[in-house]
């Protein structure tokens, strides 16, 4: 199976390859997700350590249960020939509808097949109000897709 952009990175396809996983991920569909991962990939998302694409998809459903109408812009921060380096914010509400903005930076490791065989995130969450929010499309829309025109993070100046 092969994920196109493949590497070896030029910075155009390394900004496809953030733009393709940010989709992914607004999607909230832990079994789609995963696809873009090795059978055997590894990953550190905070402080959980994960294997393979069994454990993505029970932590991301676990995830997305308790991330709520939640909405994530990534952004390139430097790439190489099979690596990409990413920055990333999100919004989202627990069910108590406290409301909160999560940012972070990834590591990505591809494999040939332009497969993500290892995933290490930072992540730091900031309690914010509604509204305070920055993060405004419709998630119905396009399998939660941002639309091209929404403000990215830098425009946002976050």
């Amino acid at each position: 199976m092969s994920r196109p952009p493949l590497p070896p990175f030029t910075k155009q396809n390394a900004i496809e390859k953030v733009r393709a996983a940010e989709d992914g991920w607004n999607s909230k569909n832990p079994e789609k997700v995963a696809l873009a991962y090795t059978e055997q990939s590894i990953w550190r998302n905070r402080s959980t350590f994960l294997k393979g694409r069994a454990e993505i998809i029970d932590f991301l459903t676990n995830k997305w249960k308790k991330e709520q109408d939640y909405r994530l812009i990534k952004e390139i921060w430097a790439f190489n020939e099979n690596r990409i380096a990413v920055r990333f914010a999100y919004e989202w509400h627990d069910n108590e509808k406290n409301w909160f903005r999560s940012y972070g930076n990834e590591n990505w490791e591809f494999n040939k097949e332009g497969l993500m065989q290892w995933r290490i995130a930072s992540i730091n969450d900031l309690a914010i109000s509604k509204s305070e929010r920055k993060f405004f499309w419709d998630t119905d829309l396009n399998k939660g897709r941002r639309p091209d025109d929404h403000s990215g993070l830098s425009d946002l100046s976050l």
